[in-house]
């Protein structure tokens, strides 16, 4: 008997159906017709077209980019519970204070402040709702649109909840929370149910419970949620319905469009505030217009 292919040492009788080339049974694998050896599997393979998702993501069991989100938000409300010596009263953090939404730092020079108040959360129970929203929504989400799509859809949407409330929001008072990439995520699994002929109703309405709730719940910022909420739906637009031949093309197209929207909004309110100076006096902001 010959010795297998990839084991010469081993004597066998078999051979692979497709090539012909003698392989012991540690190197066969069966086959719609016989057994093949593991070189014909893995040429058979690279041969096949490989399934994507309608936003062309290719096909995942588990998420990733979900998890490190929840990692990040937590690892933040634990540094500012820490620095404030109490988990309900995280907010007296100086951390807090330099990454929360204020639009009068923000116009000041404090940019950082559009992107970092999404990482932020006001006690527990604000993390809790907020993380889990984001798991339930998120883990779905990023199988649909692939990680990089996903985490495209929910930065782009925290961009658009701070561009909200930079634009209209109470200038006396920050804002914090991921709120607005979570409402973003409702909007873009709102098209993507539709995109998949799903019954959307029950996604709807939970949206529509959602901002209900932002309108009833005091504090609770309703013009972050509303503009997390468009700029996600907008975004997830893009993502599901890009015509396969141009994908790659209409879905950044999009993401820009919607960055250059955003940066427009930003500079039109910075300039409405005319000159801000901004400083800390006791680890809190204070900013005053010099013109």
């Amino acid at each position: 008997m010959e010795g297998c292919v990839r084991h010469p040492d081993r004597a066998t009788g078999l051979r692979c159906t497709r090539c012909g080339r003698p392989a012991c049974p540690e190197c066969l694998r069966e086959a719609s017709v016989g057994y093949q050896c593991v070189d014909c599997v893995a040429d058979g393979h690279r041969g096949m077209r490989q399934a994507v998702t309608v936003a062309g993501a290719v096909v995942r069991r588990t998420p990733l980019v979900v998890p490190v989100l929840i990692l990040l938000n937590v690892a933040v409300f634990a540094w500012t519970a820490v620095q404030a010596g109490s988990i309900a009263d995280n907010s007296a953090s100086p951390l807090f204070s330099r990454w929360a939404l204020w639009p009068p730092a923000v116009a000041g020079g404090q940019w950082w402040r559009v992107m970092t108040s999404g990482f932020l959360h006001i006690g527990p129970v604000h993390l809790a709702l907020n993380m889990i929203a984001l798991w339930v929504l998120g883990r779905d989400l990023e199988m649909i649109l692939g990680r990089l799509r996903f985490l495209a859809v929910y930065l782009v949407s925290l961009l658009g909840g701070s561009a909200a409330v930079f634009l209209l929001g109470d200038t006396r008072v920050p804002v914090a929370g991921a709120s607005g990439a979570v409402f973003g995520l409702m909007g873009a699994t709102a098209v993507a149910v539709v995109r998949l002929r799903l019954d959307p109703r029950s996604t709807l309405a939970v949206i529509g419970v959602n901002v209900v709730l932002s309108v009833v719940v005091p504090n609770v910022s309703l013009l972050g949620h509303l503009g997390g909420l468009v700029v996600g739906a907008v975004a997830a637009v893009g993502m599901v319905y890009a015509p396969a031949s141009r994908r790659a093309l209409v879905q950044s197209g999009v993401l820009v469009g919607l960055l250059v929207v955003v940066l427009v909004v930003f500079v039109l309110r910075d300039a409405s505030f005319g000159g801000m100076e901004c400083f800390e006096v006791d680890n809190e902001p204070y900013c005053v217009r010099t013109d």
